[in-house]
Formats: C-alpha cells, sequence, structure tokens
C-alpha cells in the first residue's frame, strides 16, 4: 500500500472512531432518558405483580444497553491500540536514533543530541569538545578474522569507551569503524579533553581475546571545540561543523602515524581544501594532457658520451605552474590515476625518442601500484607496438619496494617484458631490501646506485665504501651500473676509473623538454631523419611529438 493509501485508511478509521464514539454517546443520553421511565415501571412491576412497561419501550432500553456496551468495548480497543501505535512509535524512533550492534546513538541522532548538548552547556557556562574516533587498520581485522569477530571488536571498543565517558556524555557509531564522542569541559581546563581523549586511545587499544583470537587495535581521534574562533567566525559552530572539522584533525591524525589525537586547527581545513583542489586539477590535469615528459641526460661516465634519456613527468598547470612530480606523484597514487597518467606520458616519451638516434635510450620509472596490474606488461608491449619503437631501446626502472609486495607477478611481468627485448633496471639500489637471491633469480639487466650514496662521495665517510660494494656486486653478477645524483666534478672524479658506468645528474644539466632536447640532439648531430620518422610513424598510428602538441596547444 502507497502513502496515499494509508493516508486514506488512516482517515477512514478515524472517521469510524469518531462514529462509533457518536452513537455510544447518544445511547448513554437515551439510556439515561428511557432508563429513567422504564426502570420504575420495571421495579413496580417485579414488586406489585403489575403489568410491565410498554414494550417498544423495554426494546428501545436493550437497546441503548447494547449500543453502550459496543461503545465501550469500541472505546477499549481504541484506548488499547493507541497504546500499542506509541509503543511502535517509540519503537522506531529508537530504531531509527540507535545503532544495533554497538547501542549507542548514530550517525542520524548525534548531532541533533549534539546541539541539545551545545544549548545546556550555554546555560551552565560550559563548552563542548566534539571527538571524532576511527580505528586503525580495522579492515585487516575482518580480512583475518572475518566480521563476526569484527562485529565484537566494534560492541568492545564501545563499551570500553562509553566505561570511560562521564554520564552526559554522548557516545555514536557514525558507521562502519568511525565513532563519535561528544564531552563537556570547562573553559579554564581544555586539557582536560586531552586526559579524555588520551584514556579512550589507551583503552581501545588494549589487547583482547575474541572467540580465542588476540586482537589488538589502536584509533586515530581528532578533537574539536564549540568555542568561539573569532578569526574564521562570528558565531560559534554548530553539530554539523563540529563534525566536520573533528573529521579534518582524525585525518590530520592518520596522516602523522595514527595511534594519536589532534585538536582541529584551521589551516588543517585550508591544507585540506587545497589538497582537494589538487586532486580535481590532477585529474582534470590528465583529460586535458597537461602532463608531459621532461627528459635527463644519462651519460657513459669513460668516454662521456651522451647514452640516452631518463623520462621524468612534469605537471604544467594553467593555475599552479609548473609542478614538481613530489608533488602529484603521491596523490594521483593514493586516487588512484597513476597508471593512467603514467601510460599517457610512457606513450609520449615513446613518440618524443622515435626522433633520436637509435643508440640512444629511453628509460621510464614505473610506480609499485601499476606492477599490481596483471596487464602491465601488455600494456607496455603494445604501446611498443602502436608506435613502431624498437624495445631494445626501453628500460623500464623499478624500485626495490616493489619486489616486496608481490615478487611472483613482478617475476612473471619482468619475465614478459624481457622476452620482448625491454630492458629492466632496479631503481634506487641500497635504500630498499634487495637480497642477493632476488637480484640472481630476477632478470634486471642494470643497477642504479640511489643518489643519496653518490651525493656524499665528496665526503670523507663510508658512502664510497658502500658504492665500492655495490659496483664489485654489478660486476659479479654481470649487471651494469649507473650512478645517480652526480652533481659536480668532485662527485664525478670520484666515479671515473671504478668500471664502465653510466652516469646522470645535474652536473650534465636540468631536466629538459622534448624540444630543448630535440635542439641538444641537432647541435650533436643525434636526431634522424624527421621525414622518414614521420612516414613510418603514419604507418604505425604515430602522433606528433611533445612540442608541437604544445605549441598547437
Amino acid at each position: 500500500m502507497g502513502k496515499q493509501g494509508k493516508k486514506i485508511d488512516a482517515k477512514r478509521r478515524v472517521e469510524t472512531d469518531l462514529i462509533a464514539l457518536g452513537i455510544a454517546t447518544a445511547a448513554i443520553l437515551m439510556f439515561v432518558g428511557t432508563g429513567g421511565t422504564v426502570l420504575p415501571q420495571i421495579v413496580r412491576s417485579w414488586l406489585t405483580g403489575v403489568a410491565g412497561p410498554d414494550t417498544l419501550l423495554m426494546n428501545a432500553l436493550l437497546l441503548n444497553i447494547a449500543l453502550i456496551i459496543f461503545g465501550m468495548r469500541r472505546y477499549r480497543e481504541l484506548m488499547s491500540e493507541i497504546e500499542e501505535r506509541r509503543a511502535a512509535e517509540a519503537k522506531a524512533k529508537r530504531l531509527a536514533e540507535i545503532d544495533p550492534l554497538t547501542g549507542c546513538l548514530n550517525r542520524r541522532s548525534i548531532a541533533p543530541a549534539t546541539d541539545t548538548l551545545i544549548q545546556k552547556c550555554a546555560d551552565k557556562s560550559q563548552n563542548i569538545a566534539f571527538l571524532m574516533i576511527d580505528l586503525d587498520n580495522f579492515k585487516q581485522v575482518n580480512d583475518l578474522y572475518g566480521h563476526k569477530i569484527g562485529d565484537e571488536v566494534l560492541i568492545s571498543a564501545a563499551e570500553r569507551m562509553q566505561a570511560i565517558l562521564s554520564e552526559d556524555a554522548l557516545l555514536a557509531r557514525l558507521g562502519g569503524d568511525e565513532f563519535a564522542c561528544v564531552v563537556t569541559f570547562d573553559k579554564a581546563s581544555p586539557d582536560s579533553v586531552d586526559q579524555i581523549a588520551s584514556r579512550l586511545i589507551s583503552a581501545v587499544s588494549k589487547v583482547q581475546k575474541i572467540e580465542g583470537f588476540p586482537v589488538e587495535i589502536t584509533m586515530s581521534v581528532g578533537i574539536a571545540t564549540n568555542i568561539l574562533d573569532a578569526r574564521i567566525e562570528e558565531t560559534p559552530p554548530d553539530a554539523q561543523a563540529l563534525l566536520h572539522r573533528a573529521d579534518i584533525a582524525m585525518y590530520q591524525a592518520k596522516k602523522q602515524g595514527k595511534n594519536r589525537y589532534f585538536w582541529f586547527e584551521s589551516s588543517m581545513e585550508s591544507e585540506l581544501r587545497l589538497r582537494n583542489e589538487l586532486e580535481q586539477g590532477i585529474r582534470r590535469g590528465i583529460a586535458n594532457g597537461e602532463f608531459v615528459p621532461f627528459y635527463e641526460q644519462q651519460v657513459d661516465l669513460d668516454s662521456n658520451e651522451l647514452a640516452g634519456f631518463e623520462m621524468l613527468a612534469r605537471w604544467q598547470s594553467p593555475d599552479l605552474g609548473l609542478v614538481n612530480p613530489s608533488i602529484f606523484i603521491p596523490v594521483a597514487e593514493e586516487i588512484g590515476v597513476i597508471a593512467e597518467l603514467s601510460e599517457q606520458l610512457i606513450e609520449q616519451a615513446l613518440i618524443d625518442a622515435r626522433y633520436w638516434d637509435p643508440k640512444l635510450t629511453l628509460s621510464v620509472n614505473i610506480s609499485p601500484i601499476q606492477l599490481r596490474d596483471p596487464w602491465f606488461s601488455q600494456k607496455i608491449l603494445k604501446l611498443l607496438v602502436k608506435h613502431n619503437f624498437p624495445p631494445q631501446r626501453l628500460d623500464i626502472e623499478i624500485t626495490e619496494s616493489c619486489l616486496h609486495e608481490n615478487i611472483g607477478v613482478v617475476k612473471s611481468m619482468i619475465t614478459s617484458l624481457k622476452n620482448q627485448g625491454v630492458k629492466i633496471s632496479l631503481d634506487d639500489f641500497g635504500t630498499g631490501y634487495s637480497s642477493l637471491t632476488q637480484l640472481r633469480t630476477l632478470p634486471f639487466d642494470r643497477l642504479k646506485i640511489d643518489r643519496s650514496f653518490v651525493g656524499e662521495l665528496n665526503d670523507e665517510d663510508a658512502s664510497e665504501k658502500i658504492v665500492n660494494a655495490i659496483i664489485s656486486l654489478g660486476d659479479g653478477l654481470d649487471m651494469p651500473i649507473t650512478a645517480e645524483g652526480i652533481e659536480d666534478d668532485t662527485i664525478l672524479s670520484a666515479l671515473r676509473g671504478k668500471g664502465q658506468l653510466k652516469g646522470q645528474g645535474y652536473h650534465y644539466g636540468r631536466p629538459e623538454t622534448a624540444a630543448q632536447v630535440r635542439e641538444r640532439l641537432e647541435r650533436l648531430e643525434l636526431l634522424v631523419n624527421v621525414s622518414e620518422v614521420a612516414e613510418s610513424g603514419d604507418e604505425a598510428g604515430l602522433t606528433e611529438p611533445t612540442e608541437k602538441k604544445q605549441a598547437q596547444g
């Protein structure tokens, strides 16, 4: 039955109840009138034996009695129905306001309850603190032990927090593993809120055994108060504003390592707004082709000849200007667009490198997230075929951290690319946890010494010994070495004579655009015949090089 049908049915029931009540009232009035005449006659008939009252009056009296009985019965039914309806409404209200798992308030009810508490505290010259709570790594509990254990953890966490809070405090489960509590405090002693937050964290983090499983969980807490901050507002914040601010502070606690609490500061909101704008800008930039490849020279240290280039990502944002990858790469990884961004850059780099001398190589860095894609190697090979780019000129650089996430998948991808002629380098070597077994079993073609070791070669410390050890390791495994971070002649001199090395760094110049690279290669006579590349490129679906696209844009 629809809402309109329910309204009509309720209206009819009300009309019926009113009619029944009217009939009963009329029956009582008629009984008073009829009974006043008939009852004395009945009594006289019983006492003296004279003729009784008129039959019609007797029937009328009996009918009145029947109607009165009907009315009273309907009245009792009506009152019972009202009680049942009140009980059902109260139950529905409880269900609407209470989390069924933990018995706490829920997201719907915490805001009005907080506003009510704010009003009460205003009358008592007190303030309230809104604490947003998120259980750290709760998903792992569900994954390891199942959702039943996860539910028990949530119930236990709620009970432990309730035991810490005072009677007038509010506790709510907002959904999933998120909780909120609201406590009162004296404006003169805000440190009492710090004490409550610390006790909550300590209580929840205690190891507990659930169905024989030892479960340990921590939580991150964000705190906001309704104390007026004249710098950012004219009136004290309400419940919704407090929830928003406490959520921002909790996010900051997560960022700073979890298992801690943070007070809200207005700068956090600005930071979050900037982060949101950065995310939107990255998505928009990918769609608009704002990410472009820059190239860093790679030089043979013995001959000092150019050997190739490493492709580096840059963001030419119309709003922010040229953005460094250290800013946008982590964000792109977090929001799940790094694969699309990287493939877009690699494709453009393949187009640019088609115009270089065939002896020059192109190195590209791969995010660990991309190696989680089982189709990654096929995507790279498809790009090579599409742009008719020789696979032996492409060098894929993989960081050591990739090896520890899924060594089986990584080995399969590396082997697939190697079989097609693509070179594979282990980047940032020395900063991770690569084992000799991994170096021996994984088919790497080259090791790249991390710039943190190379950059300190002009100091008298242990870095040179580390570099020498890595070079010796490369010789033993028959893997050529590339040294990153060559910044000056001192470092270059220290590396020369240590074997056949390639090097790169600001000593050879800053990363350059595709147009600048072409100018450099033109001076060195290391450009191929452009018309031949264009002709073969048309057959392979080749598009325009980066500098032409930028000029047209």
